[in-house]
């Protein structure tokens, strides 16, 4: 999926903004002073009427409980927010802005207001069986760190950002496992397991443009399992044995050969034999059979001559 193909397929509506918001600690007081002048004002329409001043004193008492419920509405306003969360504020279903600044706030207190967390979070998908490029069943398992970025996107544009991120995980995690080998045959090709720090960064680039529409940021991406499955591992291990055996052959066959080629060169220069070409075979072979041989030679005294 290309970042072009899913920026067409989904085009968010919402954007993040900043809520309308005030300190709270003015707001809290005046509440407070609200609530304490409505009752003084409650208390004296009280006195007033046990003064025999019926009308004024129930003018007075109504007018100290606007006052009470006034204050207790104004209060609803007050918000906490705890470092790592924020607040969505909507008005009557409207989306009105987020609040992320931290300690006591007041926004409108009809308004709605919901908790989310803005921390760094991990999803870690079980462990998936799928088959990589060649066609071989692998079992595949991947953590995802991630945080939201957009509050307004992650609640509004998807049913459950939570959710969302981890089918989008296990999508992406498939869809990279098919793309490569597990092991990689040829000279520079890329391969789960021997290229698994390339691999990671194309995934997390793949699922930074699967989750954009949630509002999440992917921050890492890791491979926490990597194998083949059971049913063709013991083959592969078999298979891997087999290379790591030629490579190995490679390797000594090519230091053999140059030690041969170096004693066969000071050997002329310090002229300690003439050897001719048939000599020469001869001692190539035996220098090839000792260096290449997987077991310690076994000397054979020629009491002769190389022709007899």
């Amino acid at each position: 999926m290309s970042e072009t193909t899913a920026e067409q397929a989904v085009r968010p509506e919402t954007r993040e903004i900043p809520a309308k918001d005030i300190g709270g600690g003015l707001a809290l007081l005046l509440g407070l002073v609200g609530l304490l002048l409505g009752i003084g004002t409650i208390v004296g329409g009280a006195a007033l009427g046990s003064a025999g001043h019926h009308g004024p004193a129930a003018a007075v008492v109504i007018c100290g409980v606007v006052l009470i419920i006034a204050s207790f509405i104004a209060m609803r306003g007050l918000n906490t927010i705890a470092p790592g969360e924020a607040r969505v504020v909507q008005l009557f279903g409207r989306y009105r802005g987020t609040i992320r600044t931290e300690g006591l706030r007041w926004v409108n207190p009809f308004t709605s207001r919901r908790r989310i967390s803005t921390r760094v979070r991990n999803h870690e998908t079980p462990v998936l069986k799928v088959n990589d490029a060649y066609g071989n069943p692998i079992e595949l398992a991947a953590v995802v760190v991630w945080q939201v970025a957009d509050t307004a996107q992650a609640l509004f544009e998807v049913d459950d950002f939570e959710q969302f991120v981890g089918i989008q995980t296990e999508t992406a995690v498939r869809h990279i496992a098919i793309e490569y080998p597990y092991d990689g045959h040829e000279d520079g090709s890329l391969s789960l397991r021997g290229n698994a720090e390339e691999i990671t960064e194309k995934l997390a680039a793949e699922l930074a443009v699967r989750v954009r529409a949630a509002g999440v940021r992917i921050v890492e991406c890791r491979f926490t399992h990597l194998a083949y499955a059971p049913e063709i591992a013991s083959a592969m291990l078999q298979r891997q044995q087999a290379g790591a055996v030629v490579a190995a052959r490679q390797l000594i066959v090519e230091g053999a050969v140059g030690m041969v080629e170096q004693a066969l060169a000071r050997i002329s220069e310090q002229g300690i034999v003439e050897l001719d070409e048939e000599r020469k075979a001869a001692m190539i072979s035996n220098l090839m059979v000792v260096l290449c041989g997987d077991r310690a030679a076994q000397p054979v005294l020629n009491t002769g001559t190389l022709y007899q």
